[in-house]
Parts: C-alpha cells; structure tokens; sequence
C-alpha cells in the first residue's frame, strides 16, 4: 500500500528520494517523509503530500549520499506528522521504513517498555524500529539486529533500515510485503515498485519472502533467515518509462481507460494465433488429465477483481459446466472452505501483492489444490507462488481505481474460460472459430465505444448532482454493474449501489425517489424483458434512467431517459464492452465534482495488509 524508496550511492539522495516517492503516489498515502545519513541520520517528515515535505526540506536542506523514503497509509494511528514515516530508534541513530502491519506490536511494545524503551508515535511500525535498536544495543551489528527482530515480528513487512555506525550500507528486509532491489552502476536502490526507480535502471532482483539484502554502493548480498546466501537471478524491466507517464492526458485514469484498445490487443491476440486452432497459454501448464479430476473451481480475489471473478463463474459455469463459486478474498479462508487436489482455484490481482489474495492462495496451495494466478505484475508473489499464472499484459496501471487492469482481466478470463471448455470437449472447433473471430474483433470494438467519450461527458454533467445512484442488471449485466457503482464511489465519491435487477421490489425499490439516478445494463438479451420491467418500475417511481444497451436496440430508447450504445459482440464478451461507458461516466463525474480522480482519498493501489 505504502511507498519505499532507498539509495545508496554517490549522487546527492535526497531528490532521488524524492521523484521516486512521486513515483509511487499512485499507491495512496496521507504523509511522506525521507532519513538521509549527513553526517549522522537527518530525517524530515510530515503528514499530507509530498509537495509539504519538499517545502520542509527546502527549508532544512539534507546532503547525503545514503537515504531511506516512504509515503504512509495510515493503519495504526492517525495520519500525523509524528506517525509518519521513517522511525527512529530513541538516541536517532537508526532509521526505518515500512509497509505492512506487525501484527504482535503491543505485545513486543509492552515488553520494551518494561525495560525503559520510549515510544513517541501511536503505530506499529515504532515497535520494528525500537525492538531492532534493543538487540543493536547487545553487539552493535545492524544484520544481526535485523535477523533477531524479524525472529520476533508477527505479520507483513517490507523493511528498509540504516544505522549510523553503518553508513555504507541499507538493510533491506521482505516478508509478506512486496520489496525489490534496483541495481545500478556505484548505485543501488530500494523499493517497493518498480516504477519509483525505473529512471535510474532497468535491472533488479525481485525478493523472496523471509529474504534479507544488504545493499551498498557497490554490491548486493542477499541471504535467507539462516544467512545463507541465495543466488538470484536478475530481472529487466521491458516496459518503457513513458508508459508510468501521462503523456498530454488529463489525469493517468484517464490515459489509462484511452489505453484499452491496445491492452485488450495485447492480452487476447498472442494467445490466439491464427495457424493454430487453439487458445496457446504459454504459462498455463495445467494438463487435460488434472481438469478432468476438478469438481469445483473457485474464483478468489479483491475489489474491482473481484468483479472480474464473478463475471468467469457465470462463464465457466455455462460454458464448461463446472460449479464455481466467486468470493471476496477477505471473507474466503475464514469459513473453513473445502478444500482438496480436486479443487482449482483462480485468484485474480493487478498487483499479484494483494494480501488477503495471497493468504487465500496459500490456504489453497496447503490443502494441494491447484491454483492459476491471473495478475498484471511480471514476478510478483502470486505470479511465483501459484502453479501457473496468466499475464493481462496491461502495462504499469498509475491510477488507483482500475481500468485498464480490468479489461486486461476479463480478458484473461475469457481465454481462461474457452480453454477448459475446449479441454473437456464442451465447445467444438467451429463454435471455437467463431469465438476467436470475436475476440479479435474486441480491440477495435473498444475504440468504437471511446469515440463517444464526448457524448458520455455530457451525460456526466446532467447527472453530476445525483446524491444516489443504482446500478441493476441481471447475468453478466449485474457483475458488470458491480464494477460500475464501484468505480463512481471510488473516485466521484457519490452513494452507488448495485442491485440484481430482479431483486429491487425485494427491498430495494423503497429507495427510489424523484431524480434517483438509476443506471441498468440490458446488454444480457436473453434477459432483457425481465429487465426492461425493472426498470419501468423505477420510471414510475420518479427516477431518471440512463441505458447501457447493444446496438441497435430501438426498444430501450423508448424507455429509458438517455442510451450510452455499445456494439454487439458475442453474449460472452458483452462485459467488456459495457463496462467502458461506466469508466469514462464515473471520470466525468469525479472531474466535475473537483476529485482528485488518480488518488481518490483513503484508497491505496496495492492493498497489501490484510
């Protein structure tokens, strides 16, 4: 969730800091602060933007080669300047970062103030710090001080430390938080993304749970908790720099949504290679003998992926006939799932971090089901841990609320879907042809619906003071409709709720009042009558109704105050198409209103604690 940035090298830190902490605003936080070791450890800090903490550090200038920064997400105790980030030890001579949640903090807080130890900040993260400096104190060695304190720490972290008795070097520390190590020339970087040093080089190494670095100038070491070392292998960085930039766009939401032709091109095509009558998925190694044996398949994931869950259990359930049940990954282990080698579980993430994701997968794995990941990042954790993984091929995706990601997975899970029904001989080669044909039409059919983008925004203003606004469909239409009261909640900050169509005279419709916006998808034709009549039920109650419908369909616009059309495509793939209106209405609305549309407040990108 939070930003990490260190350097250690020969160039001035403090603006390296800097830009690589702008560089992972997208992730979401309430302050910022950086530790520069000049001549001893100088940390500046404050609670708000960065723009705050560079006016600090203008007015008290650090010059130092070595530093460590953060951008916080508050957890534990309010977003203030004391509960920024780093920590520091009580005599301020050891400095720390870190994202994550240390779970047993009181336990060790209290045991540390038994014996004298001082704390001055109301988070978690202090204890890491004060516990470190209290084994520091018994032989003065930061490694072994680091190695002693991750032995006691319970939790998720992503630690970054200096000392000042060890300027030459940054203890970097990974568990359960994602963490990697930029390699330069007399440089050497940490982070925990890519993009907050994608500037200064292209070459890293990609940390492993329980896996320490020990970063200087000239040299990383890695070693596990036993400190023995482990070889890794180097990973380059193939996307350009530009693609973490908005390029003449508004806002990176915006570039983002513009993007998805190209995102829906890239995600489908190579995987449907037209000499070969087949879906190829070069990294999906599960065999027709393995599918044969699973029974049930569940689909695990959080926020907007969720979504993307829900629409691949209506898919595979119908195309393929297995049962398959799409959860929040934050409510899946708690309930004691069932579990067992004839389980496959699909777990979607644009991250590959997300932690209640990650801990769901493990659970899985445990219990010897297999698992497909189905992330964004390239080396994440889920794209390690799980069995097999297919890549969106999105690209860098800055905004916090998903777009671009999202399409590349439903894509995912469109091609997922096709194949085991293809491997368990539920679709024939000609039904196979004629889905290809569509799905290679999709790109294109994604520039049609951006080309009413003006059109839409004019929607946006005439709804822009609606105080409540529903989303119904029915099928494939109410997932779909999920995503999009989830994104005007996210980012115009306006009451939005979802309703299975059929379900509003089940409660729901009490709501419904003069202008109540009402926005239904009736891009489900099988179900379109049925939702046609929920949705005149509305009409007579006073609400305005603005369609989502396939083209060419004349009956809807008798009905329904304004249509936003979407071309036709196969039943399977309308989600896509659909979901697109819902994105660029959502960015209007949040524009007008004056939101900070790229870093809506409270949310971060990568959500990983639990």
């Amino acid at each position: 969730m939070c930003g990490i940035v260190g350097y250690i090298g020969d160039k001035e830190a403090a603006p390296i800091l800097i830009d690589g902490l702008k560089s992972l605003e997208y992730r979401g936080y309430d302050s910022a602060g950086v530790s520069i070791y000049d001549h001893k450890i100088k940390c500046v800090k404050t609670k708000g933007r960065l723009i705050n903490l560079e006016e600090r550090l203008n007015n008290n200038m650090l010059h130092g080669n070595l530093g460590i920064g953060h951008t916080r997400w508050a957890t534990h105790g309010e977003p203030s300047d004391i509960n920024s980030h780093p920590h520091m030890n009580s005599t301020n001579t050891i400095s720390l970062v870190h994202n994550g949640i240390i779970e047993n903090y009181m336990t060790i807080k209290e045991k540390l103030e038994s014996k004298g130890q001082k704390f001055v900040s109301e988070t978690d993260t202090e204890v890491a710090v004060q516990l470190i400096d209290y084994y520091y104190s018994k032989n003065h060695n930061l490694l072994d001080a680091v190695l002693k304190a991750m032995d006691k720490i319970e939790g998720s972290y992503a630690f970054g430390v200096i000392c000042n008795d060890e300027p030459d070097k940054i203890i970097a520390v990974r568990k359960d938080s994602p963490l990697i190590i930029g390699i330069g020339k007399g440089e050497n970087y940490i982070a925990s993304d890519i993009p907050a040093i994608l500037e200064h080089t292209r070459d890293v190494y990609l940390l492993e749970d329980k896996e320490i670095a020990i970063v200087t100038k000239d040299n990383v070491k890695i070693i596990d908790i036993d400190k023995n070392e482990v070889t890794k292998e180097i990973y380059n960085v193939t996307w350009d720099l530009k693609a973490a930039r908005k390029e003449g766009f508004d806002h990176f939401m915006l570039k983002e949504i513009f993007e998805q032709p190209r995102v829906v091109k890239d995600t489908l095509t190579p995987r449907l290679p037209l000499d070969v009558n087949d879906i190829v998925l070069d990294d999906i190694n599960m065999s027709k003998e393995v599918l044969e044996k699973i029974n049930k398949i569940y689909i695990v994931a959080c926020g907007t992926a969720s979504y993307t869950g829900l629409v691949g259990k209506y898919l595979i359930e119908r195309v393929a006939r297995i049962p398959v049940v799409a959860e929040v990954a934050s409510e899946f282990r708690y309930r004691e799932p069932i579990l067992d080698e004839n389980t496959l579980m699909i777990v979607v993430s644009q991250s590959g971090e997300t932690a209640d994701t990650l801990a769901a997968l493990r659970l899985a794995k445990k219990a010897g089901a297999y698992v497909i990941g189905i992330v964004n990042a390239v080396g994440s954790t889920i794209s390690r841990d799980a069995d097999d993984v297919l890549y969106t091929l999105a690209g860098p995706e800055i905004a916090v609320a998903s777009t671009k990601a999202y399409s590349a997975q439903l894509c995912a899970m469109y091609l997922l879907s096709i194949k085991i029904a293809m491997e368990l001989g539920k679709i024939s080669k000609d039904e196979f042809l004629e889905l290809r044909e569509e799905l290679y039409e999709l790109p294109d059919k994604v520039g049609t619906v951006l080309e009413q983008a003006d059109t839409i925004k004019e929607l946006a203003d005439k709804y822009i003071n609606s105080k409540n606004v529903f989303y119904i469909g029915r099928g494939l239409d109410y997932a779909v409709s999920m995503e999009g009261a989830l994104k005007l909640k996210e980012i115009a900050y306006l009451h939005a709720e979802p309703y299975a169509a059929g379900e509003l005279k089940h409660g729901p419709i009490a709501l419904i009042e003069d202008n109540s916006l009402l926005v239904g998808l009736t891009g489900h034709e099988e179900l379109f009558e049925k939702t046609v009549s929920n949705i005149k039920e509305v009409k007579a109650r006073g609400a305005k109704v603005l369609a989502i419908a396939l083209e060419g369909n004349d009956e809807i616009g008798k009905i329904a105050d304004d249509v936003i059309y979407v071309p036709r495509t196969h039943w399977m793939f309308t989600s896509l198409l659909e979901n697109i209106p819902q994105q660029i209405f959502a960015y209007y609305i949040s524009v007008g209103l004056g939101n900070d549309v790229d870093k809506p407040r409270n949310l971060a990108k990568s959500v990983t604690v639990e």
